[in-house]
């Protein structure tokens, strides 16, 4: 009997002291929605601020450039095709592809358990345990029902309408297309006024909520903004404040490459960006970043609360982006494919004052599901999943990094199909894009060819590598038991389907 006691007093001692281990520090994490990496800067002011009291990680890619499985990968740490989560899912046919597998742990159930959880913004976190509508949630969650709600109790519309959209093609269940409405770029002054925007109301109920933070419990603030995604109905100063004589724009905006993927054409960003030209965009731009610095004013907004609650200094704060967007380049619009526009997003993590980091800028490869590892670590949080993320606190001690590739991937937005699997390594970013049975390969240096104007992939200097680079995608699709199977020698394939059709074509002209 008394071995028995002495073992339970010694579990119990365990736990309290992995208990008190756990660093329960405020922890704010701040996610744009559709934010191009190369957005920050110039016309970004508090979060440039938050990035020179941070460390930067500058080639960060997303798990997938599209909102609700991009968002599930960052929350839990996992690849798409392991937690489930893999289109947007609006189609009701394959609404269940969007939805986090039941069981799979994510942040915001782990660390409601020791912090004081809150969701402001955007939910595009969905899961088959239906967390955000479960009644015993101890997350408390503030969305954009919650936005138009109140939007309609003062007598206003919420921004955007049907004259902002457009009738797009959508492969639903990889086999058949439906038509769904989505936005296009038009722009046009919220007349409401930003008092009425939801940006604006999601930042007011943030600064509220950090004034009458008291514990006992730390903060964990989730900060969804929506801006800069669609529609552009934007409210002044925002939309005037930029001219077009403000913006060189990017030598592949408005540009359809040769090499590039015909197969864009069946997806919602070249069915719609093709349209425009390259005058069409110097227009566009100033409205997109009217949107980049009306966001930006509200993270500022957010950032003066906490110090002047004197938690700045204490807290973990994450900023970056679910995805990036096109704007054009490529000929393309909003996200949806490989490209640097829309699969590069910022990642800024800012440690309390008292952790010294070994470095404040990154060129190493990172991914978003980097995050939540990254806080299991440094929080030292019990958590006994694993996730297919590398926590970032070794190489932020000074060790060096071994990570020699990420992988990104697209199963479609409404509805399944269109799929699109990506590898990044070292240099050199992979593309397969598919459409039913076709397949079209794409391979850039993106560091000598940061705009991806030169597809490599038919280059026989660049056979060897390409050939690697397909290997460890079909290598990572075995591993996360991917539903895409890929038809055949997919290189050999192509250079049969396309090359041999493109001489042709010239042999004609």
């Amino acid at each position: 009997m008394k071995k028995l006691l002495l073992f339970i007093v010694i579990v119990l001692l365990a736990v309290n002291i992995g208990y008190a281990q756990q660093k329960e520090v405020p922890v704010i994490i701040i996610i744009s929605d559709q934010l191009r990496y190369d957005a920050i800067g110039k016309y970004t002011p508090n979060i440039d601020q938050l990035k020179a009291d941070g460390i930067s990680f500058n080639r960060t890619y997303c798990a997938s450039p599209i909102c609700v499985p991009s968002r599930a990968a960052f929350f839990t740490g996992k690849y798409p095709s392991n937690n489930g989560s893999l289109i947007n899912g609006w189609e009701t046919a394959d609404e269940h592809f969007r939805e986090v597998k039941s069981g799979t742990p994510n942040l915001y159930q782990v660390m409601a358990e020791h912090w004081d959880s809150w969701h402001v913004g955007k939910q595009h976190f969905f899961t088959q345990d239906k967390i955000d509508h479960d009644p015993n949630s101890k997350t408390k969650w503030i969305t954009l029902q919650t936005f138009k709600k109140w939007d309609k109790s003062q007598g206003v519309k919420p921004p955007g309408g049907i004259e902002f959209g457009a009738i797009t093609p959508e492969l639903v269940s990889g086999k058949y297309t439906h038509t769904k409405r989505y936005t296009i770029p038009k722009y046009d002054v919220y007349e409401p006024g930003l008092k009425y925007f939801e940006d604006d109301f999601f930042a007011n109920k943030a600064v509220d909520i950090i004034k009458k933070e008291n514990g006992p419990k730390p903060l964990l603030l989730n900060i969804m903004f929506v801006s800069p995604h669609p529609p552009y109905d934007i409210p002044e100063p925002y939309y005037s404040k930029f001219k077009k004589e403000d913006f060189v724009i990017p030598d592949n905006v408005g540009k359809w490459y040769k090499a590039q993927s015909p197969l864009q054409l069946y997806n919602f960003p070249g069915f719609i960006g093709s349209r425009y030209s390259r005058n069409n965009w110097e227009e566009i731009w100033p409205k997109y970043y009217g949107l980049v610095s009306l966001m930006d004013d509200e993270v500022g907004k957010v950032i003066a609360e906490l110090k002047s609650k004197g938690i700045y200094d204490k807290a973990l704060i994450i900023f970056t982006a679910d995805h990036g967007e096109m704007l054009g380049s490529h000929s393309l619009w909003q996200k949806m494919c490989m490209y640097e526009e829309a699969s590069h997003v910022p990642l800024i993590i800012k440690f309390p004052s008292d952790f010294n980091p070994a470095f404040k800028e990154t060129n190493g490869l990172t991914s978003l599901i980097d995050v939540w590892p990254t806080l299991i670590d440094y929080l030292h949080i019990q958590v006994k999943d694993k996730t297919d993320g590398t926590s970032l606190m070794s190489i932020l001690k000074g060790k060096v990094q071994d990570r020699k590739s990420i992988f990104i991937q697209y199963d479609g937005n409404g509805g399944y199909g269109n799929n699109q699997r990506c590898v990044v390594d070292g240099d050199y970013k992979l593309i397969i894009d598919t459409f039913k049975d076709e397949v079209f390969l794409e391979l850039y240096n993106v560091i000598k060819d940061p705009e991806e104007k030169n597809n490599l992939v038919a280059d026989p200097q660049y056979e060897s590598i390409a050939k690697n680079l397909i290997g460890e995608i079909k290598d990572h699709m075995l591993k996360t038991n991917d539903l895409l199977k890929l038809p055949g020698p997919v290189y050999e394939n192509f250079l049969k389907h396309y090359l041999q059709k493109e001489e042709k074509s010239e042999e004609s002209d």
